[in-house]
């Protein structure tokens, strides 16, 4: 079940947090679905955050 998006350009303070926990080590499709975002919105928010993917999953899907 997908969750309820949130108004445009709002991230509440749960996403953020959730968004730091699960971008480094999970699909950015599988984070946007977890956050109600878009593919593109969660790139372009996690960029902005300095957030990465880390060396273990990049690794583990073969780019590293």
């Amino acid at each position: 079940m997908a969750k309820k998006r949130t108004p445009r350009g709002k991230w509440s303070k749960k996403d953020l947090n959730l968004l730091k926990r699960l971008f480094p080590v999970n699909p950015t499709s599988k984070v946007a679905k977890k956050v109600g975002r878009k593919t593109d919105a969660v790139k372009k928010k996690a960029s902005r955050m300095g957030l990465k993917k880390s060396k273990a999953y990049l690794r583990r899907i073969g780019r590293a």
